[in-house]
């Protein structure tokens, strides 16, 4: 049996992954991912799918992050009735973040529509509903991890921890053939080596074929020794100032990460002179999932008598009154609030009160795609509008990079050099520059085969012995 790979999502760019798996009898769908970054970028999600879906048996998804999950509720919508096949956290994650994702949809087009009724123009319809991502959960199968499931006839999955985020998974794909298996391995979305909760990228031994991320292929993260010490001046200079600190933050994993280590630096950083605000209602939610899963992380995120996180001082802002009446707060506020990337959420209600004042600081703690408010501040933009009203950007700055939860270009080199017999790789979800960085390290330190995806290429996976 042959089988082959098509990239269609996450090329050259580092959202709307998605890649089309096909073998003699069947085809499967591996990432089914929102497009996210400006608003041209975003309008491309309401395209056609650029394949058959009634062609599609089955979908395998490697984690919850939206980049990879957010199309499913469109797929389905547009017809597919197939099973998609995920982790078991990433089932319980995706059960709390495509629902979100639905209600944002609705909200947008509600006020796209607005804007529409003024100018005359005919309505759209929502991408997608949360009518729509709640059922489309129905076909969600989780898998353990290590677990080989025969997904359609000749073709298994093997889920293994990416050290990414909760359930977050490399995905190996073995083909069986008349002459021998195949073996594609796709790295999903690689952890970082120094990660505070998540464990170690399993490392394989074969391929016949490797998919690697690319997120952060022209990087090296600064020391996580530094990236504590940083945190800790951000901390003690605002309080100083006597202003707040915003923390825009992925609700699946940077939320958790800080939460963990503020519980342990809490003395060394002195934040009981600090009110901490969790202000996400997804980022409560993704937190509980991590407490019903903590057997697949290595760190006590929980307090065992309580089941609450460690951090003494912290306050859970569930309602939008809660939100709201965080605005009053002039100095001594930790707020962490989603998007991470600024492009919605509550965090945009806390710039509109803080972006202005430079007694206030911003701490970017993860990967801001081009187009998104968060990228135009780490640019240095001198003003930003928020909810039609233009701000002059006078709050401090502060790009964390050691708390990302993609590996930087050490940790990408690293995971590849497990593979002994150095298979053909095709890097995907990252922007040029990283991508043509990365590459050129892969073939010098490695002499690796590697190859920058392209839009509908289609490559046949060989049986590689090297």
């Amino acid at each position: 049996m042959s089988m082959s790979v098509q990239f269609f999502g996450a090329t050259g760019e580092v959202t709307g992954s998605m890649h089309l798996l096909r073998t003699d009898t069947h085809t499967v769908l591996l990432e089914c991912g929102l497009i996210q970054g400006s608003h041209d970028d975003e309008a491309r999600n309401r395209e056609p799918f650029p394949f058959d879906i009634s062609k599609i048996d089955a979908v395998v998804l490697s984690h919850a992050h939206i980049d990879h999950s957010g199309r499913i509720p469109l797929l389905v919508k547009r017809g597919y009735r197939g099973p998609v096949y995920v982790q078991e956290a990433t089932k319980a994650l995706c059960t709390i973040m495509l629902p979100d994702s639905g209600h944002l949809n609705e909200r947008d087009a509600e006020s796209e529509n607005r804007r529409r009724g003024r100018n005359k123009q005919s309505p759209i319809q929502p991408l997608y509903t949360l009518d729509d991502a709640e059922q489309c959960l129905d076909q969600f199968e989780g898998i353990a991890y290590a677990e080989a499931t025969t997904i359609v006839p000749g073709l298994s999955v093997t889920f293994h921890d990416a050290g990414h985020i909760l359930g977050a998974a490399i995905v190996e794909l073995h083909c069986t053939g008349d002459d021998g298996p195949l073996r594609l391995v796709f790295s999903g979305d690689l952890g970082y080596r120094d990660a505070p909760v998540m464990n170690q990228p399993t490392k394989i031994p074969q391929a016949d074929a490797v998919i690697l991320e690319s997120t952060y292929g022209d990087r090296l993260h600064r020391p996580f020794a530094d990236t504590l010490e940083e945190l800790g001046e951000v901390f003690e200079s605002a309080r100083a100032a006597q202003g707040n600190i915003l923390i825009p933050a992925f609700t699946v994993g940077r939320t958790q990460d800080l939460l963990y280590l503020m519980a342990e630096n809490f003395e060394r950083w002195n934040l009981d002179r600090w009110q901490v605000f969790l202000d996400s209602p997804m980022a409560i939610e993704a937190t509980a999932a991590y407490s019903q899963y903590r057997e697949l992380y290595g760190v006590e995120l929980f307090d065992p008598a309580s089941g609450r996180p460690r951090l003494a001082n912290l306050v859970v802002s569930r309602t939008p009154e809660d939100s709201m009446r965080i605005n009053e707060i002039e100095s001594g506020a930790i707020i962490i609030a989603g998007s991470g990337m600024c492009s919605g959420g509550r965090i945009q209600h806390h710039l509109k009160n803080n972006v202005w004042r430079p007694e206030c600081h911003l701490v970017i703690v993860g990967f801001q795609a081009y187009g998104t408010l968060g990228r135009r501040l780490v640019e240095g933009a001198e003003t930003v509008k928020l909810f039609g009203d233009e701000y002059r950007v006078r709050i401090q700055i502060h790009t964390i990079g050691g708390l990302s939860a993609h590996g930087d270009q050490q940790d990408l080199v690293t995971w590849y050099s497990a593979f002994q017999n150095r298979p053909p790789v095709y890097l995907v979800h990252g922007e040029p520059a990283a991508q043509q960085a990365l590459a050129q390290r892969l073939h010098d330190d490695l002499d690796a085969p590697v190859t920058i995806a392209k839009r509908g290429q289609t490559v046949r996976i060989e049986r590689h012995a090297h």
